[in-house]
């Protein structure tokens, strides 16, 4: 891959099933061993550099390495910006790629999209001309996890498997973990299960292994997320629960934000909980206000119409929808505004909205979740419309516009 190609569009295959890990050993010892040995010592994450108990942060390096999991996301941006300078100023490429890697997620994580996709690059180019894999395949991993944010999951795959190749040969078996967790997640989210499901149990047990308590309650959260979509309640909530009380116990607040929400999900979907579901995504909310987590906050939202639709609340839902909607807009966020959208139509045809227009919204919504390549949610749009007594939906756009004149 040359240094243009980087942030450009790919054609990728599909994540095949026998993706496995493998054992990464130490950096190969050549003539520029001593040169990056500094280097390695601060910016390479392993297991013996970072405590198992307690979750932590690899992404922040270097001068960053101090942070938290926990840090505001506001303060890592402030904190990056202000290191990254003074690393231009001194002409250190290896400690430039290591902060912008953590403006990177940051502005990745707060929604600034556009911002998140130039330090992610720049990130990458400082590596590359340091000769540090290690931190390349960060600034991938970086990049193709926002790729994946922003629906461009052909790309996502691309710049994945790139850093989960670069962190291998670079001896860096945290990062070569994380890619290849992105490529599950990616799956997953496409409703690829059957590809990825045992992917995700390998990179549980792998976690496991290691102690890495931030990982584990990742894989956790992925492996519960698909019983509950294939309706194996009972065994999603009891992963859901682990996942939060690993969360808790390693001090990991994002990780137990996501984890509530994902209780709250099935206590309301199995049982009709809504007052148990409602409480989880309350706690899971301050969660995400007090750390910043602009996008974990809009799912949060779109959580709470569901539970409040399905309880038949329509005025609240419509409302929480409208929320979510806006926030998913503001980032730029193709999942998050679709699957807002699709609550939102579904809330406004309960209140008596036009049948016609809801077939031309849902309709739409088809073709957007087609194109992005979400298949699960895709299959969500015809069960709405066979819910709402609308269906079957016209296959193209203009078919849908012709459902107004009916």
């Amino acid at each position: 891959m040359t240094h243009d190609e980087i942030g450009e569009g790919f054609a990728s295959p599909p994540l095949a099933p026998n993706v496995l890990i493998k054992t990464v050993g130490q950096p190969p010892h050549g003539s520029d061993a001593e040169d990056r040995r500094d280097s390695e010592q601060v910016a390479r994450v392993t297991q013996q550099d970072r405590p198992t108990v307690k979750a932590f942060a690899p992404e922040y390096q270097g001068a960053l390495g101090s942070l938290s999991v926990n840090s505001s996301l506001t303060e890592v941006l402030a904190k990056g910006v202000e290191e990254l300078k003074a690393a231009e100023r001194a002409g250190q490429r290896r400690e430039m790629a290591r902060c912008g890697l953590a403006v990177a997620e940051a502005c990745r994580r707060l929604g600034r999209i556009e911002e998140a996709d130039a330090a992610w690059k720049a990130s990458y180019r400082a590596a590359r001309s340091a000769q540090d894999k290690g931190a390349m395949a960060w600034a991938l991993w970086s990049g193709g996890t926002l790729a994946r944010q922003r629906g461009s999951l052909a790309l996502a795959y691309r710049l994945l498997r790139l850093a989960a190749e670069l962190g291998e040969r670079g001896g860096d078996v945290v990062v070569r973990g994380y890619s290849l967790a992105g490529l599950a997640e990616t799956g997953r989210i496409q409703g690829d299960y059957q590809a990825v499901g045992e992917l995700h149990e390998q990179l549980l047990a792998e976690a496991r292994r290691r102690g890495e308590a931030r990982h584990t309650v990742w894989a956790l959260e992925g492996i519960a997320q698909m019983h509950r979509n294939t309706g194996s309640y009972d065994k999603a909530l009891a992963l859901f629960e682990e996942a939060a009380e690993t969360a808790g116990r390693a001090d990991d607040r994002r990780g137990r934000a996501w984890a509530l929400r994902g209780i709250a999900d099935v206590v309301s979907v199995r049982d009709g909980d809504v007052d148990r579901a409602l409480a989880l995504l309350g706690e899971a909310e301050s969660l995400c206000r007090e750390m910043k987590l602009s996008s974990a906050l809009a799912y949060n939202h779109k959580m709470r119409g569901n539970v409040r639709y399905r309880a038949g609340q329509y005025p609240q839902a419509r409302a929480d929808y409208a929320l979510a909607l806006a926030e998913f807009e503001e980032m730029n966020e193709p999942r998050g505004t679709a699957l807002s959208r699709l609550g939102l139509t579904k809330a406004l045809a309960r209140l008596g909205r036009n049948p016609a227009e809801t077939v031309v919204e849902l309709a739409g919504l088809r073709e957007t979740l087609d194109r992005i390549g979400l298949r699960h949610a895709r299959d969500m749009v015809d069960r709405a419309a066979a819910e709402l007594g609308v269906g079957p939906l016209p296959g193209t756009g203009p078919r849908a516009e012709e459902a107004m004149t009916r």
